[in-house]
């Protein structure tokens, strides 16, 4: 359960894991709840992250909430106005500096959440994120479920044949594992290579 600091005190929450965590559905949760409250909240999200709506955050499973594309980091101080709850999904497709507009905007008072990936698919930590869990009060690091053996997953398989750190998607993509079941390499998806086996 996320704590939330006295008026006019900013944070920084984070909330981290692999794919298919429920990272994104944690985080529209949190902003949801902050409107209830009548808190004014507004949200961002990198424009490289266009999968499934330009101009909103939405989970795998279909969660959504309307929030504004940026490019850089750098654009969000600018387009917070009076806002004093901050979200920020897929984090680490942001640079560095993101950590520090994080600080400033905390600095401010504001309450920053952000959303990301802790690792990359070669299992290394991604971009800000360790910097931003470094300095955060408050991290909550999410699992999936594996899809070879079932237990929670820690980690994103690649699935497509591609080393690019950066490779935006989703199932057809990524499968969360476990680490017994994991690679650093890309590799087929469980489902096929189930089918094979029964072949």
């Amino acid at each position: 359960m996320s704590f939330y600091p006295p008026p006019g005190v900013g944070m920084i929450e984070v909330i981290t894991g692999c794919m298919f965590s429920g990272k994104t559905e944690e985080l529209v949760r949190r902003l949801k709840r902050a409107v209830v409250a009548k808190q004014k909240v507004c949200s961002f999200k990198p424009v490289i992250d266009d999968r499934y709506n330009a101009k909103a955050i939405v989970s795998h499973g279909g969660v959504t909430l309307m929030a504004k594309p940026v490019a850089s980091p750098k654009e969000i101080p600018d387009m917070v106005g009076e806002c004093r709850v901050v979200g920020i999904d897929e984090v680490h497709f942001f640079g560095d500096e993101l950590l520090d507009v994080a600080q400033q905007l905390a600095r401010n008072g504001c309450r920053v959440i952000c959303a990301g990936l802790d690792m990359d698919y070669r299992g290394m930590p991604f971009g800000v994120m360790p910097h931003l869990m470094a300095v955060a009060e408050d991290v909550r690091k999410f699992k999936a479920i594996c899809t070879v053996c079932g237990i929670p997953a820690t980690r994103s398989q690649r699935i497509a044949d591609s080393d690019e750190q950066v490779l935006v998607g989703g199932e057809t993509v990524y499968e969360a594992r476990c680490r017994a079941h994991w690679s650093p390499k890309p590799t087929f998806s469980a489902r096929r290579c189930m089918d094979e086996l029964e072949d």
